[in-house]
């Protein structure tokens, strides 16, 4: 049976709570970087990563702001769009994972949602030596600015195929990302994938790529 338990994770002067979830011997531990105005408890976060689970990978769901910033954040939106905050409290996490190592050595990937997919594309570029694969859901890559042709890390851009404004973001991303990077567009889905069964292949897929590039 897969350990669940709720830390908080120290990062600077921030202490960030998260969710962790991991099987007995994880193929690969996954970070989750929520997007605007969301919380580790985003329900299509928790979905996603439930199905990771099932395939053997260990989760971690974290608030990138801390409660008090969440305050602040939703009378501004301001801290919600701050990709360098969010990005090096996701690289923070990284270190926190390969230091404390509650999975153990298990390779680190980043799942990142709208504006989250930048920070964890940002995250990824300054830490290509710990994280192994990156996803993007509905993502903004377009927001990670010059990180994004510094990334080495194997990246999957996943969009809803009515999505077209963000289909074209994505296009241009995977240009500079190069042959790292890969694009697929989910049929009959809109930005959130609240369409059946559209959320569904994104976990699907998004398993498939983190247990190939995770897996040793």
């Amino acid at each position: 049976m897969d350990e669940q338990r709720s830390v908080t994770i120290p990062i600077g002067d921030a202490q960030l709570p998260a969710d962790l979830t991991l099987p007995a011997q994880p193929v690969g531990v996954v970070l989750f970087a929520h997007g605007s105005g969301s919380s580790r408890h985003s329900p299509r976060n928790v979905a996603v990563a439930r199905t990771l689970n099932g395939r053997g990978l260990g989760t971690v769901l974290a608030d990138l702001l801390t409660p008090a910033e969440d305050e602040v954040d939703a009378r501004t939106a301001e801290l919600r769009f701050d990709i360098g905050l969010l990005a090096s409290r996701l690289a923070g996490i990284v270190d926190w994972l390969a230091v404390e190592r509650p999975a153990g050595d298990a390779p680190i990937g980043l799942f990142g949602a709208s504006t989250g997919a930048a920070a964890a594309l940002v995250a990824a570029s300054s830490r290509a030596d710990r994280v192994a694969a990156v996803v993007s859901r509905g993502g903004r890559p377009d927001l990670a600015g010059n990180a994004l042709a510094q990334v080495r890390t194997p990246t999957l851009l996943l969009v809803g195929g009515l999505d077209e404004e963000v289909i074209t973001l994505n296009e241009r991303a995977l240009a500079e990302l190069g042959e790292v990077g890969e694009l697929r567009v989910i049929p009959g889905a809109t930005h959130l994938f609240e369409e059946p069964g559209t959320l569904e292949q994104v976990a699907d897929q998004a398993g498939t790529w983190f247990t190939t590039h995770l897996g040793r």
